[in-house]
């Protein structure tokens, strides 16, 4: 039997190593804590329209194509597990200024020039799917909670949003009802662990001694540290989590998404409250979260909705999301066994069925084309493990240059 081990419990790992486990494979996930990362501090909105920005047409292509997934994905987990995970079924991103303003035109003028099937849809619903532009009483009329101060909206009627909690617990019992087996264990570099001198153990276990026959690397962030060279960086972000009191307004009906004084931020309704995110800060694998995120969270969303200040403070967290240099992730074959599934920054939540789409064909001895701009060799480089050297290079090239494509609007999520 076919025997496949996924390094990362997040919900790319965990989602593969489902899908996976149902097509025949015997799987063994490896994670000291899986669910426990970036995958736990996210929005979980699922909005590659209203990120969308003139030049980036694969990254929009790669997320609508992961979108139109969704409901059959969710359906499938509802199905085994009972989990109902979304939260929102719009998002309307909203504009304080005129430059703001003019962006989402921007956006809306060039989302209505792409040939993408998602927004294209069948002829009847079509409508449905493009972004409509609003006008200062258009955003009040779909939001009423929203500061007056808002001049402006993009609603995007196809772009929910799921609870990304909800949805790792649900994809950790998918798992164990498909038969993966689960290994609280440390996979290490094969590099780092021959320099050490190091052998596997309980908890932790050589990249190189891994005898499956195929291995995924899905360990988000730290991938570049299994595979050194991969251009994959951590990239830091802060959420918080709003519990409403009886006094205080209801959450918005939709994810609302905003720039407030050049920040990005956005609020995702919860049956609960609000998640409220997120800063971005490329700062390495530090994940503490500081008093300036705080107040800059708290100050911007209270431009945006200003009854925010009744909710209950229920927490602060932040995490690592794994960037690449372009905004897509990596998705395809390492070498003849190790595949790699990493890189999605903030469109992990997102990118989650579409991706385990790509690695189940590539585990079938074929690909996904909807994934091929995701391939590791788009860099120019056949993405073998570097040597010490050059992998100190190219960490100082993406230090100092971490994304060459500008981010949209829409910012961190």
């Amino acid at each position: 039997m076919r025997t496949l081990a996924v390094v990362g419990g997040g919900v790319i790992g965990l989602s593969v190593a489902w899908r996976a486990a149902e097509e025949g494979w015997t799987v063994t996930l490896f994670d000291p804590a899986s669910g426990s990362g970036a995958s736990w501090v996210a929005g979980g909105m699922l909005a590659p329209l209203s990120e969308g920005w003139p030049g980036e047409s694969a990254a929009l292509e790669f997320g609508a194509a992961s979108l139109a997934r969704w409901p059959d994905f969710a359906a499938r987990l509802r199905a085994l597990t009972g989990a109902e995970l979304f939260t929102a079924t719009r998002t309307l991103t909203v504009a304080l200024d005129a430059a703001d303003a003019a962006d989402l035109r921007t956006i809306a003028d060039w989302l209505d020039t792409q040939d993408v099937p998602f927004l294209l849809g069948d002829p009847g619903d079509a409508q449905d799917r493009l972004p409509i532009l609003l006008d200062r009483a258009g955003v009040r009329a779909a939001e009423p909670g929203l500061a007056r101060t808002v001049r402006a909206g993009l609603l995007c009627a196809a772009e929910p949003a799921v609870d990304n909690r909800a949805l790792v617990t649900a994809l950790r019992a998918a798992c164990v009802a498909a038969g993966v087996e689960f290994r609280a264990v440390q996979v290490v570099s094969s590099e780092s662990s021959s320099a050490a001198g190091e052998r596997s153990t309980k908890s932790a276990q050589s990249l190189g001694e891994l005898r499956h026959d195929r291995i995924v690397l899905a360990a988000g962030a730290a991938t570049a540290e299994l595979w050194p060279g991969l251009p994959v960086r951590p990239v830091k972000g802060e959420i918080l989590r709003l519990r409403r009191r009886p006094s205080a307004p209801p959450p918005p009906q939709g994810v609302i998404r905003a720039r407030v004084h050049g920040r990005p931020i956005y609020l995702v309704p919860r049956s609960d409250g609000i998640v409220l995110g997120a800063t971005q800060y490329e700062q390495g694998f530090d994940t503490t979260v500081t008093v300036a995120g705080v107040r800059d969270l708290i100050n911007d969303a209270e431009a945006i909705l200003p009854g925010i200040g009744e909710y209950e403070f229920a927490e602060a967290i932040a995490g690592s999301r794994p960037g690449s240099p372009d905004n897509l992730p990596l998705i395809g074959y390492l070498d003849d066994r190790v595949i790699a599934a990493t890189g999605h920054g903030r469109n992990g939540i997102l990118d989650t069925p579409v991706t385990a789409d790509a690695v189940l064909a590539l585990l079938a001895d074929t690909d996904l084309p909807q994934a091929r701009a995701a391939t590791p060799t788009r860099f120019g480089r056949d993405p073998r493990p570097l040597t010490p050297a050059e992998s100190r290079r190219l960490a100082e090239s993406l230090h100092r240059n971490p994304s060459p494509t500008p981010l949209p609007p829409g910012g961190a999520r």
